[in-house]
């Protein structure tokens, strides 16, 4: 059984929304590669994820234990690589998030494959899987080849694709009996701790309104709260706002912040640079409100104001609130 293989990541319950992202990339590679995509489940009971999961691969491969029930990297590394030299994938994906970022080293060292982390993209280029990950804070996009390997492990920053949403598969259950014998001591799971009271998750919001350096001065901010308030949406920035302590660092979008996926992305103030760029060009709708006609995130937005934003806000705030109220 080779095939691509989608590492599902799951946390208290709920599906991330990262496996969705990678099980759309993984159909398509797998289209090119005219191979299976399997969506492989570790967890203590994995039927509630199957029923969220079924549509979206070919193949469910589901590991059930107790030991599997939260992520710990020494038995989601012993059950996966146990299951990867029987099976042999073509390719296994994960996400670069704080769960793959631990697993997948271990899984690679452990089954001597190359790994391609924090990739932006997966593509197949002559029959061969390339992965294109950013160096050097963004600025370049590095083509990774994994020659003469039959198989490759890449993780993918959260973001980068969409979400599948379209597919129609009747997925095949497969149950795999755990390979783990003993109960792991070297590391437990203790408990899961909630964000502090107050802490703003940014990449979960359906709609951010986000200021940059345009904005003129931290006495502006409320111009820009106002309006999210009125539109149930999130506030978030730029990098120079972080700089200056306008707002704090978990509301920072960029490469250097967070990359985020809104349905509707605001963007007041803000030039475009790249490394905002790179955390945002993936959101449903980016309107962008910039006095500088010539500036770059023009290129990125859909709908655009070419105007002082401190003369826009108050306006677009109160149509707001009408056509709400009305």
């Amino acid at each position: 059984m080779s095939g691509i293989w989608v590492l599902i990541e799951h946390r208290r319950g709920e599906i991330r929304e990262i496996s969705y992202e990678m099980l759309g990339k993984g159909r398509m590679v797998a289209e090119k590669l005219k191979q299976e995509l399997s969506a492989v489940i570790l967890a203590s009971d994995a039927k509630a994820y199957v029923d969220k999961i079924k549509k979206y691969a070919s193949r469910i491969l589901t590991i059930e234990d107790k030991q599997l029930e939260h992520y710990n990297a020494l038995s989601y590394q012993a059950v996966l690589s146990a299951l990867a030299r029987e099976k042999a994938p073509t390719l296994l994906l994960m996400g670069h998030t704080s769960y793959g970022m631990d697993l997948a080293p271990r899984l690679s060292a452990a089954l001597k494959w190359p790994l391609a982390t924090d990739s932006v993209e997966v593509e197949v280029s002559e029959g061969n899987i390339e992965a294109i990950r950013k160096m050097y804070s963004d600025k370049v996009n590095a083509r990774i080849g994994f020659r003469g390997a039959k198989n490759c492990l890449v993780s993918v920053r959260p973001g980068s694709f969409p979400a599948e949403i379209d597919a129609a598969y009747e997925g095949e259950v497969i149950s795999v009996t755990s390979s783990l014998t003993t109960e792991i001591q070297a590391r437990k799971f203790i408990e899961f701790v909630e964000a502090a009271t107050g802490a703003v998750d940014i990449t979960q919001a359906d709609i951010l309104v986000s200021v940059g350096r345009g904005i003129g001065d931290a006495e502006n901010i409320p111009l820009a709260e106002a309006l999210a308030q009125a539109l149930g949406a999130t506030l978030s920035c730029s990098r120079p706002v972080v700089d200056k302590k306008w707002l704090p660092k978990e509301r920072q979008v960029g490469t250097s912040g967070k990359t985020v996926k809104p349905k509707v992305y605001i963007a007041l103030g803000i030039s475009g640079a790249f490394q905002h760029v790179a955390g945002m060009k993936n959101s449903g709708a980016i309107i962008a409100v910039n006095k500088d006609p010539k500036a770059p995130i023009f290129n990125v937005a859909q709908y655009g104001i070419v105007d002082d934003l401190l003369k826009v806000l108050p306006v677009l705030t109160e149509k707001v609130k009408a056509l709400r109220a009305a």
